[in-house]
């Protein structure tokens, strides 16, 4: 159950509409039930999937990120997020994403209802981003988790808010290790990670067979993969990517070029200003009109305007 082929082509499922639909299927709840307790570190024996209708099928769709939203049994609530394509930032780095991950937190936290209750009685609320790309580069851990704590001692302030980051660009190590000693988040990752790549499947086919929520992803993979429909859609989203990075690259070059033009045209009239200022005042001084050629480099007619300025 759930093997993957090794002559089919296979849809990747870290692609953000392809994670969402082998999950939230109605058939999915064993992958989520086998998932979420690799995040949490605790059992899990229910889970609710919330708001997760996908968008209708037009332009703006492909532009969409996907979450699963979901709760447990004991009300502890999980946003689970996947970031296939970079997010480009002015300055190179990944505050951005960091900070909608922090503001997705938040609102996640503060959507419970707090009345007739203490607020230290509220469920625990998680943030996972499922990443395509490094976002810790000096972190060789491909698991980065973050809490509140103390800044000088570490000291826990509270378990009631956490967020994490899966970078899946870091299981080069992962995969040397046999499936026996991977723990269940490894298996879940390198899924996400390599179930498209048939010079890995072999291994990924090993991870699948090893835990039966992945055996399950493993069935709803094969069967999306095998939708022409969603095949359709899955190129028509990465054509639309690949327009939007060619949009993007282009629009980046032609501001380039427009403030390197400015700037030229800027410091030519600052130039410009500069030798004027030099005329007039040698002008002023009854300074020979070949002097004032020569310290300013403008033309006898345009020294001769500037004396009937004066």
């Amino acid at each position: 159950m759930g093997i993957l082929p090794m002559d089919i082509d296979i849809l990747p499922p870290c692609d953000d509409r392809i994670f969402k639909l082998i999950l939230t299927a109605p058939e999915a709840k064993p992958a989520l039930l086998s998932l979420i307790p690799a995040i949490i570190h605790r059992p899990v024996t229910d889970v609710i999937i919330r708001n997760n209708e996908i968008p209708p099928g037009d332009v703006d769709e492909k532009a969409e990120r996907f979450d699963i939203n979901c709760k447990t049994e004991d009300g502890t609530q999980i946003d689970i997020e996947m970031q296939a394509s970079r997010i480009e930032e002015p300055d190179g780095g990944h505050e951005n994403l960091i900070a909608k991950s922090i503001y997705y937190l938040c609102d996640l936290h503060s959507s419970q209802t707090s009345k007739g209750r203490p607020y230290h009685e509220l469920a625990q609320s998680y943030q996972v981003t499922f990443c395509g790309y490094t976002i810790f580069p000096h972190c060789e851990d491909f698991i980065n988790s973050f809490s509140m704590r103390h800044d000088k001692d570490n000291q826990l302030l509270t378990r009631a808010i956490n967020t994490m980051f899966v970078e899946l660009s870091k299981l080069s190590e992962i995969l040397k290790k046999p499936i026996s000693e991977m723990t269940d988040l490894e298996k879940w990752s390198v899924f996400l990670r390599y179930a498209e790549n048939p010079d890995h499947r072999e291994v990924v086919n090993k991870v699948i067979e090893s835990k039966e929520g992945l055996a399950v992803a493993g069935e709803l993979l094969m069967s999306v993969s095998k939708d022409e429909r969603e095949r359709a859609v899955f190129r028509s989203r990465k054509m639309f990517q690949t327009d939007m990075e060619s949009n993007r690259v282009q629009i980046q070059r032609n501001i380039a070029a427009a403030l390197n033009e400015g700037i030229q045209q800027g410091m030519q009239r600052g130039m410009t200003a500069g030798k004027i200022t030099i005329a007039q005042s040698m002008l002023l001084n009854n300074e020979p009109l070949g002097k004032i050629i020569l310290y300013t480099n403008l033309t006898p007619e345009e020294i001769e305007s500037l004396r009937t300025e004066q």
